[in-house]
């Protein structure tokens, strides 16, 4: 059968994006690319870059007072001018979006600007009625906030909207307790809006280790977020041009914006891929296999949309690999077991990789190595900040199993722990390390000595589990 494309991708996304251009401009495949909103997709819109941006404005003041620290006596951030910071952003994500298609272009990747639906195993549908023919089928769409529920949810924001904000909220209420909730709530408490978090747990950042997650939780509440845990709202109503929130206890306060951040669900609606047969799962996802493969042999799918580890670069990783498998004759999985990832909260960042404390207790004995300490940087100024670090280490075969970082710039530290615990390093290799100094990084090849022992009886001690 002659088909129009080698390769249709319908997302342009990251993963998407890397999918087609490997596939077009390394292994010559003829490909066609759709995308019914901004190419770059959830990282590069309506993610990972503009937060970090606003992450990087929202520290501004803290600087300020961190210089006056150090003796600075005029140093002042000012009052926060969103609308030319926003207008500075959209201008960076149009840069930004400007390369992405510029670079499938390059590679001749045919782009179709809309959206795109499956219409059979080997056929893709435009929004337009035009109807192309594949050999491949690559779904790559992503997903998108989920709001809780609750009744007069229509009226709260969810992530996508505060980079389209015409102003800053002066009060503003961030539902949720996860990576996005904590990092906006940073965000809008440092950009200088009064911030309350309201998260049903009882500390944020469910699934991490319980040592980062106190760590986070309380630096919050030191940056000045109204941090309500075990509570989560009713129902919102219109107040003027602001909100009212119900509590469950019957109170009842008001907002200038209610954002949610209380999860994320796979794209999949209205594709056409259950008709097909490609199966779903319970959110909504694609399941797929180790080679990003569907139920259907023909499609395929990369990236949040099969809910597996929801991050750019492993959607990125996702991609490239299914073009060199496909289509470079190289087959290639991607290890989804060994990841790390970071949140940008301020000043401390969360950054970790590996087991869990909680974790490894669970696969049997483990040594403990944990560092607290206030940063010299921020001790000088002033702060009482506290930094921590946590290595997990198999106490039979002594390799390093978790890394956990609480400190300023953390993302940065554990890309690098990540290359040396992928690598399968002991705790010896970790030690033989010459620590480099002052940084905060030595910590990591300093600790010479467990702090507890954990996972049962440990092979050289009589200790049991802590």
């Amino acid at each position: 059968m002659n088909f129009d494309y080698d390769l249709f991708v319908i997302g342009g996304g990251s993963g998407g994006v890397r999918a087609a251009r490997i596939a077009a401009s390394e292994y010559h495949a003829r490909v066609g690319l759709a995308e019914e909103s901004r190419m770059g997709g959830t990282c590069v819109i309506r993610g990972c870059v503009p937060k970090k941006l606003m992450v990087f404005a929202s520290q501004a003041k803290a600087m300020a007072a961190e210089a006056r620290g150090y003796g600075w006596q005029t140093a002042s951030a000012g009052p926060f001018d969103w609308v030319m910071f926003r207008h500075k952003l959209d201008a960076e994500l149009t840069r930004l979006e400007g390369a992405y298609t510029g670079g499938l272009v390059a590679a001749g990747v045919a782009i179709h600007k809309q959206r795109a639906r499956v219409h059979d195993a080997h056929t893709v549908e435009l929004a337009d009625g035009q109807r192309l023919t594949a050999k491949h089928i690559l779904i790559a769409v992503g997903g998108h906030p989920q709001r809780p529920g609750i009744e007069g949810e229509e009226l709260g924001l969810i992530s996508d909207d505060l980079f389209l904000m015409e102003k800053l909220p002066g009060r503003v209420l961030v539902v949720g307790g996860g990576f996005i909730a904590c990092e906006f709530a940073t965000i809008l408490q440092g950009l200088g809006a009064e911030t309350v978090l309201s998260y049903r747990g009882d500390a944020v950042l469910r699934g991490f280790d319980e040592e980062l997650r106190r760590h986070a939780t309380e630096q919050l509440r030191l940056v000045g977020v109204d941090l309500r845990l075990g509570s989560t709202p009713e129902r919102l109503e219109r107040d003027g041009d602001r909100t009212r929130v119900i509590w469950p206890d019957g109170t009842d306060e008001v907002y200038d914006a209610v954002m949610f951040a209380t999860g994320r669900v796979p794209n999949t609606k209205g594709l056409g891929l259950a008709e097909i047969g490609v199966k779903l799962g319970d959110n909504g996802q694609i399941v797929v296999d180790e080679w990003s493969q569907t139920s259907v042999p023909s499609v395929f799918a990369v990236g949040d949309v099969t809910d597996r580890v929801n991050l750019t670069p492993v959607a990125i990783r996702e991609g490239h690999s299914f073009a060199d498998t496909v289509f470079g004759a190289k087959p290639r999985k991607v290890d989804h077991g060994l990841v790390g990832s970071a949140v940008y909260l301020r000043p401390h960042e969360v950054a970790t990789i590996g087991l869990t404390e909680e974790e490894a207790a669970q696969k049997g004995p483990h040594e403990v190595f944990v560092a607290s300490f206030r940063a010299m940087r921020s001790l000088f100024a002033g702060s009482d900040a506290r930094s921590m670090m946590k290595l997990l280490v198999d106490a039979q075969t002594r390799k390093v199993t978790g890394c956990h970082i609480f400190g300023p710039e953390a993302g940065e530290m554990i890309q690098l722990v990540a290359i040396s615990i992928g690598m399968g390093a002991t705790k010896a290799d970790f030690d033989a390390a010459i620590a480099v100094h002052p940084t905060l990084a030595e910590e990591l090849v300093t600790m010479r000595r467990p702090t507890r022992y954990i996972g049962g009886a440990h092979p050289d001690k009589t200790v049991g589990s802590a």
